[in-house]
């Protein structure tokens, strides 16, 4: 798993890689949860907040921007950052798990929104799923 924070004039921009669909999604999240607090999730914070995700799409890249979006609609709501998570059921259009989090006083930075732009999750030659997300703060 890899993420990579790219320049971007006024967003954030990330590129995030993995062995599996599962690791690419796990990158996602890790990434846009050190974006919302600076290393939290490098961290072992306890967890005390689990939510069940189930979320369908048309193709894996849509399935990425959702799955994110919805995670980032719950850090908001739940006041906690989601680091780790289970997904028995990942296909290209569909997730279902649990995710987990830490509950948060404040955030570094506020992200808007987890945009299309640039997003296609793709199999690369070295066999390593990747795509870069741009999030609008």
């Amino acid at each position: 798993m890899k993420i990579q924070y790219l320049p971007h004039t006024a967003d954030v921009r990330m590129r995030i890689s993995g062995s599996t669909l599962e690791e690419l999604f796990k990158a996602g999240m890790i990434g846009m949860g050190n974006i919302l607090k600076e290393g939290f999730c490098n961290k072992n914070n306890p967890i005390d907040n689990k939510k069940e995700i189930d979320i369908q799409a048309v193709d894996q890249t849509c399935l990425l921007i959702d799955f994110l979006s919805e995670i980032l609609s719950l850090c908001y709501v739940e006041k906690s950052i989601y680091c780790k998570g289970e997904f028995p059921v990942l296909t290209a259009t569909k997730i279902v798990g649990t995710i987990y989090g830490t509950h948060i006083n404040n955030l570094d930075e506020e992200i808007k929104a987890v945009t299309y732009h640039e997003a296609q999750v793709r199999c690369n030659s070295d066999n390593q799923w990747e795509t870069i997300v741009v999030f609008d703060i």
